[in-house]
């Protein structure tokens, strides 16, 4: 069904976030070496992207960056500085359905102390993914609120930019989550985006679809329902292929009807376009022949882009598709075909 893009980015890797965020506190990965965010991994020895250029956190002992020190012990050096394009930049957070305070609190302040700001994904809706790759989320809305408290308060007051809940909206026009629970998730989003807002240095922009979607008119009055005034802006393409222009020519077209608001777009794989082969309802999942996208920065092309953004961890499964694992897994092979493929 279209919409339905494989976005999972956490499964099969609920106990890293927790895990990682807490290590990285521990053992200093992340500090600031004295305020230039040249912080090293221990391995792999990434660093931190120009603050004027990507003011978003790299994560020095993210799976690319794990990936890449791998690489490099076994002798692989070609293949070690591929992955590298990916590990040596920004790419967001997945926050699990397990200790999400723990999880923020992190990332957030692993990012604080390299003077950078976390990019952080929430994906927990109930009813998530309509079944489909990436089927689960929170039990009820009760439990969606109090993962969101635990979410609010491991950020804190510490600077993160939230893109909120891919394809929630979307599959609310395309029909795929049943009609019985649209009033309860328009409310939890609309709560979310209220929660995220109170807090003193967050951005919130709710995911919007993509240039594929093309029915801005269908959209932007779930996206009003939903609180867009009160956000920061709508997210477009997250974990999909559309070019950066596409993908502005449809950002555009959405924003003058939900007054005007700035977007950011998912740029990590869409190098080349779309796939156009196969079974059309699955060229979104793990496609052949894609490469990298432009990297993360908030230099972008047009005034209402506020950034280029990596949602999708690239390398990362769309899903169990064309080969690939569950979603959200290391796929080491795809990884580097899409470096390879990348200018």
């Amino acid at each position: 069904m279209y919409g339905s893009r494989g976005v999972g980015a956490f499964a099969g890797r609920r106990m890293s976030a927790v895990v990682l965020g807490a290590a990285l506190l521990i053992t200093g990965c992340s500090s600031s070496d004295g305020g230039d965010g040249s912080d090293e991994g221990a391995d792999a020895k990434i660093t931190q992207q120009p603050k004027e250029k990507a003011p978003f956190w790299v994560n020095p002992d993210g799976t690319a960056a794990q990936e890449v020190a791998a690489l490099e012990k076994s002798g692989k050096k070609q293949e070690a500085e591929q992955i590298r394009k990916i590990a040596e930049q920004p790419v967001a957070e997945w926050v699990g359905p397990d200790d999400p305070q723990e999880q923020t609190r992190g990332f957030t302040e692993a990012a604080d102390k390299a003077g950078r700001t976390a990019l952080l994904v929430l994906y927990n809706v109930p009813h998530r993914d309509c079944g489909q790759y990436s089927q689960g989320g929170a039990a009820d809305g009760n439990a969606y609120r109090e993962w969101l408290d635990g979410v609010a308060a491991g950020i804190g007051d510490r600077s993160a930019t939230v893109i909120l809940e891919p394809d929630a909206l979307l599959h609310l026009v395309d029909g795929c989550t049943p009609q019985q629970f649209h009033e309860e998730r328009y409310d939890l989003l609309k709560g979310a985006v209220t929660k995220l807002k109170s807090l003193k240095n967050t951005k919130v922009y709710l995911d919007a679809g993509n240039a594929g979607w093309q029915q801005p008119d269908q959209i932007f009055e779930p996206l009003n329902r939903a609180g867009i005034a009160q956000a920061d802006g709508f997210a477009v393409n997250v974990s999909n292929f559309y070019s950066t222009e596409d993908s502005i020519a449809y950002g555009k077209q959405l924003s003058a009807k939900v007054g005007g608001k700035h977007f950011v777009i998912d740029t990590s794989r869409n190098g080349k376009g779309p796939y156009t082969g196969g079974n059309p309802d699955e060229r979104w999942c793990n496609p052949p022949g894609r490469s990298l996208g432009e990297t993360p920065t908030t230099k972008t092309a047009d005034p209402l882009v506020d950034a280029y953004l990596w949602v999708k961890r690239p390398g990362e499964s769309d899903g169990e598709c064309k080969g690939g694992p569950k979603a959200g897994q290391w796929w080491a092979d795809y990884a580097l075909k899409l470096a390879k493929a990348t200018g």
